[in-house]
């Protein structure tokens, strides 16, 4: 395992924009990097493997976002509970998919998911996916594009999706298509 300052030198400018299309005020991207560096150095010795580091990063990066957002929201006295009324819960279809998703790209062949996970979860950009896997900017666009079709295809295969003017609004799966416990 890297020691905390080389790891920090390695992924700090990337969270730096990560966090930095995040959150507004500049000089609260400083004080949120200085607390994922903290909680970097307190809990680097439970991961348990070398690729697991950069989602764990983004992962302590996203958890100090929502603390600053937390923070700065204006605290109101909550009425009663006899004048709080339950809200209509609608199910987000979106949401209850995206339970399938990390078991369907596990499925994926190597090199499909290894792309797709550095492009569409990590978030880099494809030419840097490309440096990262020592392939050509186009092999990179295809490897991902592969994942993306092969992905969805799964997806389609486990699932009836319907879909409007705003994207995903609703789903069926399909008997014993899944594998896997959607929503």
């Amino acid at each position: 395992m890297k020691p905390v300052a080389d790891l920090w030198q390695l992924h700090r400018s990337r969270l730096r924009d990560y966090v930095g299309r995040r959150v507004r005020e500049r000089e609260a991207v400083d004080d949120i990097l200085q607390e994922v560096y903290i909680k970097v150095q307190a809990g680097l010795h439970t991961v348990r493997s070398q690729g697991s580091i950069s989602a764990w990063l983004y992962r302590i990066a996203a958890n100090c976002i929502a603390d600053h957002y937390r923070t700065q929201r204006p605290w109101e006295e909550l009425p009663a509970d006899d004048e709080l009324a339950a809200p209509n819960a609608q199910p987000d279809p979106v949401e209850e998919l995206a339970v399938c998703l990390q078991p369907f790209i596990s499925e994926l062949p190597e090199t499909y998911r290894t792309a797709l996970q550095l492009s569409e979860i990590v978030g880099l950009p494809q030419k840097e996916v490309a440096q990262r896997l020592g392939i050509s900017l186009s092999g990179a666009k295809s490897r991902v594009q592969r994942g993306r079709e092969k992905l969805r295809q799964r997806l389609l295969d486990c699932c009836y999706i319907e879909t409007g003017r705003n994207g995903i609004s609703g789903y069926e799966q399909r008997d014993g298509k899944c594998g896997v416990a959607c929503g």
